[in-house]
């Protein structure tokens, strides 16, 4: 199947039969694949979306509701929906699902919602809500396939066909004692390969991996990914099993995580919202040029020192800007490794180093070259063997500068406890605009003048 792109055709027929009858636009939109719906929404109106909902067949509505992305806020279609309608939806979600969207309304809407379900609904969403949302327990789904370890092939084949009824997809089995304590899991495959009398005791996977209630996403979407699992298991303290976690619902957090990372790096809040408005933006992103401001008159002060050397060699104001344009880049070339490598794995104090080492190397290197063409410029077009040196220096200086600061900042900022996405890039900018400007304006007041 096929990515569905957008088309300015699919979103026009969609607005004229959002002008006819409630079953020309059903049978319209039913067309659809839930994802596909839940994309179109974001670009129509909330009142339209709020019809659709109400005459989507319920299973669907309750697809395109978690099928749509946070920022676009599937729980506002549930507000305005009639009481009996809204049930209906809801108890079609996965409780995993239906819980990320209920935990964003308000406590007496949870609460008015929470009512109209059955009482076993109501009770797994529950359980559910008491769990931070960036945990194993708030990404979990309650819905597991558990077994007895003491029953026998014919005994788990009919419980796990009893259980199987009301899951989608289940990936691995999980077994039990009678006290709900998980002693292992077991494949549906060596059940049904292994002889008639044998117990499930006898298969067991004891060496396997689970995790927590409280253990980070972030945490459980590496340990999937490590072990190549298509679902892990959530126990509490006592190994109790309490639910299970699915890969898809780890490729929704490491697209979070992600995100997160890429909007830290660039001094953007992960407050503000993709699609936003206006005042959302100013909001999480003043703060931070601020800050960069104050950063900025730093450097401008190293300048400010050097007034008689500008004023005597006016050209080198050519030249502070490309020696501080490439440091930049330099640093924040380091910094997205070193991030996303810390995001990856936490780092010895022997990786660390070599990591550092590393990008001293590539600074070394790099510097060097981009040196040797800054100098063979200013040779040609200033004719000043001794500026092109002074250039040179500046230049590879300035770039093992960034390489060593790029990868060792966000590496001091983890060891304390600062996030090193978000801290780092500041940091690191006026740290090689500072350096930069010092190196070639120190050594063309020292060899020049």
């Amino acid at each position: 199947m096929q990515s569905f792109e957008l088309d300015k055709s699919d979103l026009l027929k969609i607005k004229r039969a959002l002008e006819g009858d409630d079953y020309v636009l059903k049978e319209l939109v039913s067309e659809y694949h839930p994802s596909e719906i839940a994309i179109l929404f974001e670009n129509l109106s909330q009142e339209s979306r709020e019809r659709i909902i109400s005459i989507l067949p319920a299973e669907l509505a309750s697809e395109v509701i978690s099928e749509m992305d946070a920022e676009f806020h599937p729980e506002k279609l549930l507000e305005n929906l009639h009481p009996e309608r809204r049930s209906e939806i809801v108890e079609e979600l996965d409780y995993d699902d239906a819980t990320d969207i209920i935990s964003q309304l308000p406590e007496q809407q949870q609460l008015e919602i929470l009512e109209e379900l059955d009482e076993e609904d109501a009770s797994n969403i529950r359980s559910l809500l008491k769990y931070e949302e960036d945990t194993a327990g708030g990404l979990m789904n309650t819905q597991v396939i558990k077994i007895n370890e003491n029953f026998l092939k014919k005994e788990a084949l009919e419980e796990i066909i009893r259980q199987s009824e009301e899951m989608e997809e289940f990936y691995t089995i999980n077994v039990i004692d009678h006290h709900n304590t998980l002693k292992g899991i077991v494949s549906l495959k060596d059940i049904i390969k292994s002889r008639n009398n044998v117990r499930i005791l006898e298969l067991i996977k004891s060496d396997f991996v689970y995790v927590k209630a409280d253990t980070d996403q972030e945490e459980v979407a590496k340990l999937i990914s490590q072990y190549n699992l298509t679902s892990i298991p959530v126990v509490d303290d006592q190994m109790h099993l309490l639910g299970r976690i699915t890969f898809d619902d780890v490729i929704d957090v490491m697209e979070e995580e992600n995100t997160e990372d890429i909007l830290k790096i660039s001094g953007v809040s992960e407050d503000e919202e993709l699609a936003g408005n206006w005042k959302e933006a100013v909001k999480s992103r003043l703060p931070w040029l601020v800050l960069n401001l104050g950063t900025a008159f730093l450097a401008a002060s190293v300048i400010r020192h050097f007034d008689s050397t500008l004023a005597s060699m006016g050209i080198l104001a050519g030249y502070m800007v490309i020696i501080a344009g490439m440091g930049g880049n330099a640093a924040t070339q380091a910094l997205a490794v070193t991030v996303r490598r810390i995001s990856l794995n936490d780092l010895t104090d022997n990786q660390a180093y070599r990591t550092v080492l590393k990008e001293f190397t590539v600074g070394l290197i790099n510097g060097a070259t981009i040196g040797c063409i800054v100098f063979l410029f200013a040779l040609f077009y200033d004719h000043n063997p001794m500026l092109g040196l002074v250039i040179f220096t500046a230049m590879t200086g300035n770039l093992i500068i960034a390489g060593v600061a790029g990868s060792s900042i966000p590496l001091m900022l983890k060891r304390v406890g600062i996030d090193p996405a978000i801290a780092s890039s500041i940091i690191i900018t006026t740290f090689t605009d500072v350096c930069g400007f010092l190196l070639l304006l120190g050594l063309a007041s020292s060899l020049l003048l």
